[in-house]
């Protein structure tokens, strides 16, 4: 196609926030609320799945279980994120949601550990897609100068969902309020619910316009960006134009090679960070109730009591660092979050080791690890999603979701499952080290490769591959932009 010129992208950075942005935020922000709950809830019900008058899981299926939702979200995010990239940002995040809403409530009327863990790959199917198709999208709309701190609040709302599993956990669980078979089933079924609303308040979140530009569709994109202009009584101001080539598809030949050699510092430095967090999330949080239950003899009603500090800690991190990541800079707070995480968990899984600390006092040094790590688990997420090229950025996305979670995230809700059924604190212990030392290091390829893309749009952290006088294949980019 002939080369466009445009200023969506200029005019976009340049809205100043209103209630437009935080319509786009609730609508589409949701995803890491959903997959808050759904993790909280399971992670609550795993000593109540294993009661004989439930479904009478073991340590190590329930482990499984929350790997089948991991691999479920890997191969959903490689699903959805090609198809985003392709077919459109809106319809992905309809249909993602419209996924998440079936397998949830499919979840409710399992029966068995076979029924259960593939309703948990299905609902994952759904929240890995989400992951691809919300992220591209939001940085995509967000102002330059705000997308750090928004994207990082965005990320946290993850835990809001953790908060409301907690909530529901504590009443759903009580046997004298609810009978234990059916308590589980109507936690799946609330969330749903939850699901459902947000389908309705997101089919009024417009595509893309930057997505719109890379597949040749100028009018369209000018009609969305003026549309909003006038909503939020934003008169345009004439921008630059940006030039470049539409290119409504990239062959995965392509996306392979920018990957692994135009982009090569900027896919160690995402793939560091991804399977750092994934792992040091996945396989702490997932056992989080049977660490309670196992080695403190914490009540299965009351494991919700314990999520709340830890979740609380978990949501102010992002909202209270967040604005660092957009004025100190990317480079730096990522690399001190995540050795600081890193360190913390050293040091608190020692003292585990040691049976040093109470149930409340563990409760509490993980919400001081995670109100940093939390930072730098949503940094993580940001970073993939702004440093590659717009024609390739849910793929990109998914592509690192996925393997920084297969890496990360599989191996490590079994593991830590089968070392809490020993009832060994050495052994856990070596398991939250090794966790540990992946933090740091990430830590480390942070200060080595990181982007400085603070208050910088899109275009410039990475220009299209269709930019006016580019190559889509082997372009070299210039060193100022492409680190």
């Amino acid at each position: 196609m002939d080369p466009i010129t445009s200023d969506v992208p200029a005019r976009l950075d340049r809205l100043p926030w209103s209630g437009w942005h935080w319509k786009v935020v609730i609508a589409l922000g949701v995803s890491w609320l959903l997959d808050g709950l759904e993790v909280t809830v399971v992670g609550a019900l795993g000593p109540t799945l294993g009661r004989d008058d439930t479904l009478g899981l073991s340590a190590g299926q329930i482990g499984w279980a929350a790997s089948a939702y991991i691999a479920g979200a890997v191969l959903g995010a490689l699903f959805f994120g090609r198809l985003a990239d392709h077919l459109g940002r809106k319809k992905m995040f309809m249909a993602t949601l419209a996924v998440y809403l079936f397998a949830t409530v499919l979840t409710a009327f399992s029966f068995n550990f076979v029924s259960f863990a593939f309703c948990r790959f299905l609902t994952g199917f759904g929240i890995g897609g989400e992951y691809a198709a919300i992220n591209s999208a939001i940085d995509e709309l967000i102002p330059a100068r705000v997308r750090g701190a928004v994207d990082l609040g965005i990320n946290g709302t993850f835990w809001i969902g953790a908060a409301l599993g907690a909530a529901m956990s504590i009443f759903l669980l009580d046997p004298s309020r609810i009978n234990p078979e059916y308590g589980w089933r109507l936690a799946f079924g609330l969330g749903a619910i939850l699901g459902f609303a947000i389908l309705l308040v997101r089919r009024h979140v417009p595509e893309s316009p930057r997505w719109l530009i890379r597949h040749g569709r100028l009018a369209e994109a000018e009609r969305i960006v003026t549309a909003i202009e006038r909503e939020i009584g934003f008169t345009k101001i004439s921008s630059p134009g940006m030039a470049m080539r539409p290119i409504p598809a990239v062959p995965w030949k392509d996306i392979i090679h920018h990957l692994l050699h135009r982009f090569r510092r900027r896919t160690i430095l995402g793939l560091s960070l991804m399977a750092s967090q994934a792992l040091f999330y996945n396989a702490i949080f997932f056992t989080y109730a049977l660490v309670l239950s196992r080695f403190y003899g914490v009540a299965d009603e009351r494991v919700g009591y314990y999520i709340f500090p830890f979740a609380i800690g978990n949501f102010l991190g992002p909202l209270v660092l967040g604005r660092l990541f957009d004025s100190w800079g990317r480079r730096k707070m990522i690399a001190v979050t995540y050795g600081v995480a890193g360190i913390a968990l050293l040091v608190t899984g020692y003292l585990f080791a040691r049976d040093a600390l109470t149930a409340t006092q563990l409760s509490l040094l993980w919400s001081a690890i995670f109100f940093v790590a939390s930072a730098a688990a949503s940094a993580a997420y940001l970073t993939v999603s702004e440093i590659f090229p717009v024609e390739m950025r849910a793929v990109a996305i998914s592509l690192f979701y996925a393997a920084g979670t297969a890496l990360g995230g599989l191996a490590g809700p079994p593991l830590y499952g089968a070392i809490i059924e020993s009832g060994s604190r050495e052994a856990l212990f070596g398991a939250y080290a090794l966790a540990a030392v992946l933090m740091i290091g990430a830590a480390l390829v942070a200060l080595w490769l990181g982007v400085d893309a603070e208050r910088k749009p899109l275009e410039e952290v990475c220009a299209p591959l269709g930019a006016d006088g580019a190559s889509p294949a082997a372009t070299n980019p210039a060193p100022a932009l492409h680190r």
